[in-house]
């Protein structure tokens, strides 16, 4: 019976059609007697609407700790205490190196992240703005702003400073994100993906599953990621970090996070599905077979707080599962 649901919904998904939630629950208890043939649908949807590219991107750390915010899982918050390498904005030369080093690895894309709640009273703002300029300037790279909070005013200097997509994750869902931050609401998030579309820019925005979180609650985030239309889907699994608020929280299985990303793929057939932190500590051996449950895109070498593995390995991963690196911005 689960087979065969598994296989109705993916071959619908496969047609045309657009999941409900009560069809993506049932899928998740449907796929508890057999994943390997969820992850093959999944896999199919991807080959089918997004194609054998695998998007590639870095991450630059800008700005790093002393965030006034809470978020119970974040090795930066100035609630946790934590080994976080803390400094301030780079500079112009410190970012084009950073930018030049993921280039000699084979990553056209890299997200400029800073710390911090966001960009309406931030005094590096404008700072912020000429470096994404001198950088974008410099280099071919497609450049994303992971920044905060921002008004739809300065999503349009982050576009027009050569800003391509801009980058804020909600984290989780609506219902479950009170447990995991206090300290700024929601809807501030889901303004600020809004305020950054209705300014030009592509979207990424993801979450973190392994917060104690339900499967309602990662379909509804599914869900909302749909209504925005956002374009690239960053999954991190949780690195619990010593210190955090979440630093006993027991980890997922690797087979549930595979499933996770199924899941997604039903949901979001032709968006970017990016596995991000966590990933290595969390699937371990089975980090390849992410590439054949759904995903499309990766986070390639090192993470904001943690490390990552060698970029090499992961572009053997994706040539590995028959797919090939996307390496245009």
């Amino acid at each position: 019976m689960a087979a065969n649901y598994i296989v109705t919904l993916g071959e619908m998904v496969l047609g045309g059609y657009t999941i409900t939630a009560a069809e993506a629950l049932a899928l998740a208890a449907a796929a508890e007697e057999d994943i390997l043939l969820l992850g093959a649908y999944a896999h199919k949807i991807r080959a089918k609407f997004a194609g054998p590219a695998v998007e590639m991107c870095g991450i630059i750390n800008a700005r790093s700790g002393l965030c006034t915010e809470d978020c119970k899982f974040c090795a930066q918050s100035v609630y946790h205490q934590t080994s976080c390498t803390i400094f301030p904005l780079i500079s112009h030369n410190t970012a084009l190196e950073k930018i030049n080093r993921l280039r000699q690895d084979g990553i056209r894309r890299a997200s400029l992240v800073t710390s911090g709640k966001g960009m309406e009273t931030d005094p590096d703002f404008d700072r912020i703005v000429a470096l994404i300029q001198y950088i974008s300037q410099q280099s071919d790279t497609g450049i994303c702003a992971n920044l905060g909070t921002v008004s739809q005013e300065q999503a349009l200097l982050l576009m027009r400073a050569g800003v391509k997509r801009y980058a804020h994750n909600l984290e989780t869902s609506e219902r479950f994100y009170p447990g995991v931050c206090t300290t700024h609401p929601y809807r501030e998030r889901f303004d600020t993906l809004l305020a950054a579309k209705n300014a030009g820019l592509e979207l990424c925005s993801g979450g973190i599953i392994g917060l104690g979180e339900t499967w309602e609650d990662r379909i509804d985030l599914a869900l909302t990621l749909r209504e925005l239309d956002v374009a690239s889907v960053p999954i991190n699994i949780l690195n619990p970090i010593a210190g955090t608020a979440f630093a006993a929280q027991p980890p997922l299985s690797p087979l549930e996070i595979l499933k996770t990303f199924a899941i997604f793929r039903f949901i979001l057939p032709a968006k970017v599905i990016r596995p991000a932190g966590g990933r290595e500590i969390n699937l371990r051996d089975m980090q390849g077979a992410v590439m054949l449950t759904g995903a499309n895109g990766l986070i390639a070498g090192n993470y904001l707080t943690f490390s990552g593995r060698d970029t090499a390995k992961d572009f053997t991963m994706v040539y590995d599962a028959g797919l090939r690196p996307h390496l245009g911005d």
